[in-house]
């Protein structure tokens, strides 16, 4: 049985820094108008990478619903 992970893992602050430039480019796109439901749901998942790559374990398992 073969574990080897299917990719490779990025540094944490490699991915935090990308997540958070998408969640800015997606914000300063959207300055000052309403968001749509796809929008708004881009946003929460831009958060939830933010938040995973964040964590100093990386253990955690954060599924979007």
């Amino acid at each position: 049985m073969d574990l080897t992970p299917r990719h490779t893992a990025q540094p944490a602050a490699a991915s935090a820094a990308q997540a958070n430039e998408a969640i800015r480019a997606l914000v300063d796109s959207r300055a000052g108008q309403d968001w749509s439901a796809t929008e708004s749901a881009t946003y929460e998942v831009l958060l939830i990478e933010w938040a995973a790559a964040t964590r100093s374990d990386g253990s955690d398992i954060i599924e979007a619903a």
